[in-house]
């Protein structure tokens, strides 16, 4: 395995469509392995091949357990319920901005040999889902956020306005 750089907003792969995989052979075993390296190091969610400058349909995902989750030509086929959240990614380092996703996920993906299999979480693992098969589709969380952007410091310190706002209306 080997840890693998991350594409960084701005680079024309992030906005391409990636192909779908037909090959479920070594090499793709290799870039599933490097992925999860490459997240682990990283102290991420979720990655997707393009991040790492292949244009092929493939991501990782951390499910509600905290397990990794291999997704080749994901797609989702359900989804119900909304959920607002501040979101960020490893391709656009130190921002983060506040996007609705569904609350609930299903997802229909091959998995590292070819075989077909279904997945459904909800939550952080849904939003997870829903951030990287954008990724495979030449698309950032950056297209969805509503309001401002937000360095950690900024969204550290808009976090805690608004927390202070809600003890306030509770009279605490």
């Amino acid at each position: 395995m080997a840890t693998r750089q991350i594409i960084l907003r701005g680079d024309e792969v992030l906005g391409r469509m990636c192909r779908p995989v037909t090959s479920f052979d070594s090499r793709l075993h290799q870039l599933l392995d490097d992925m999860r390296e490459t997240l682990d190091q990283a102290q991420g969610y979720g990655l997707a091949a393009p991040q790492v400058g292949i244009l092929r349909r493939v991501c990782l995902v951390t499910n509600t357990d905290g397990e990794y989750v291999e997704l080749v030509n994901p797609e989702i086929v359900a989804a119900e319920g909304e959920q607002g959240g501040y979101e960020g990614c490893l391709s656009v380092p130190g921002l983060y901005g506040w996007v609705k996703r569904p609350q609930r996920v299903r997802v229909r993906a091959q998995d590292r040999d070819g075989k077909t299999f279904e997945v459904e979480d909800v939550d952080m693992s849904a939003r997870c889902f829903c951030h990287e098969i954008a990724h495979l589709d030449g698309h950032l969380f950056t297209e969805l956020v509503e309001g401002p952007l937000y360095t950690e410091e900024e969204l550290d310190a808009a976090q805690a306005r608004q927390e202070r706002r809600k003890k306030g209306r509770r009279g605490e």
